[in-house]
C-alpha cells in the first residue's frame, strides 16, 4: 500500500496556525482513477451542494507540493500531486455522507489499512493529517524542492557553452549545487564536463 503519510504539501490553514487536524469533521482518504483528480473533485463538491451535505461534508483536498523544474533553461516552481490518484476529504462519517463520496463518480472508494466499525474505514490520525496537509507550528515555508527533469545514466543534449550541441550521458546530478557532471565525447574519448541545470535538454 502508498504510505500516504510519507511527503509533505502546504496547506492553505497554515497561515491561520489551525491545526487542520481541529477543524470539524474527521479526515479520510479516497482513491480515484489517477490523473482524474480534479474531476473527481469537482463531481464531489457538486454533489455535496446538490445533495445538501455541506453540514458533513467539509473539504476536499488534493495534495500538492512546490517542485522547481527547468523550462525553457530557466527554473519554474509548478504545483505537483504528492499522491496521484488520492484525494483527502473531511466529513463526518454516518450511512448517508459514507455512500455520498463512495458512489461519486471517478471514486473507486476510501482508503484504509484497516476496516473500523461497521465495515468503515478509520479516520487519519493527527501525525498523518498534519504531515500530509504540511501543516506546521511556524510560519516557516520550506523551500520548494527541485525535481530534475533527467536522471543518471541518460542522454541529453548540452545547449549552451563551448560544448554546444554536443551530446552526452549524465553521470552525476548534484541538487545543491544545481549542476551535473555530463559525460562528453571529446576527440574519441569520453570526458566529464560540469554544467548547470540550464546548460542541457533532453534529447
Amino acid at each position: 500500500m502508498v504510505d500516504l503519510a510519507a511527503s509533505v504539501t502546504s496547506f492553505e490553514e497554515e497561515e491561520s496556525q489551525v491545526s487542520p487536524y481541529d477543524l470539524p469533521g474527521d479526515w479520510y482518504v479516497i482513491h480515484a482513477y489517477s490523473g482524474h483528480e480534479e474531476k473527481v473533485k469537482a463531481n464531489l463538491e457538486k454533489r455535496v451542494e446538490y445533495m445538501r451535505f455541506s453540514d458533513r461534508i467539509f473539504d476536499v483536498h488534493i495534495p500538492r507540493e512546490d517542485v522547481v523544474e527547468i523550462r525553457n533553461r530557466k527554473k519554474v516552481t509548478v504545483p505537483k500531486k504528492v499522491f496521484p490518484g488520492y484525494l483527502l476529504v473531511r466529513m463526518y462519517l454516518d450511512d448517508d455522507s459514507w455512500s455520498a463520496v463512495r458512489d461519486t463518480p471517478g471514486v473507486t472508494g476510501f482508503v484504509a489499512s484497516n476496516m473500523g466499525k461497521q465495515n468503515r474505514p478509520p479516520p487519519l490520525s493527527r501525525r498523518e493529517v498534519e504531515r500530509m496537509l504540511g501543516f506546521r507550528e511556524t510560519k516557516t515555508k520550506s523551500k520548494p524542492r527541485f525535481k530534475p527533469a533527467w536522471e543518471v545514466g541518460e542522454t541529453v543534449r548540452v545547449v549552451s557553452g563551448p560544448f554546444n550541441d554536443f551530446s552526452g550521458i549524465i553521470e552525476d546530478i548534484n541538487l545543491d549545487q544545481s549542476k551535473v557532471v555530463v559525460l562528453v565525447e571529446i576527440f574519441g574519448r569520453d570526458t566529464p564536463v560540469e554544467l548547470g541545470f540550464a546548460d542541457i535538454q533532453k534529447n
